[in-house]
């Protein structure tokens, strides 16, 4: 058998990777940080957010809105990787 003879490897064309961008990393690093950050305050009851950047400072509302924008996001990431393929 010849290798232009060997079977052709029809799983690319039923399931195409998925490509991840930029933008899913850097909203899935952020979403991570910040269920770090939530098991530090279920475990230990310390929130490591407030203790860097002040509790109730607005850099800290900055950082807890970021984790919910990545949050959101991780919704819409986890359904495009669902979604069924051709």
């Amino acid at each position: 058998m010849k290798p232009s003879d060997s079977p052709v490897n029809d799983l690319d064309t039923v399931v195409p990777i998925t490509t991840v961008s930029v933008l899913d990393w850097i909203a899935l690093a952020i979403l991570i940080v910040g269920g770090l950050n939530w098991g530090l305050v279920g475990v230990m009851n310390f929130d490591l957010v407030a203790a860097i950047f002040g509790n109730g400072s607005f850099a800290s509302h900055v950082v807890y809105t970021l984790v919910g924008l990545a949050a959101l996001y991780c919704i819409y990431f986890a359904l495009r990787l669902s979604r069924p393929r051709r």
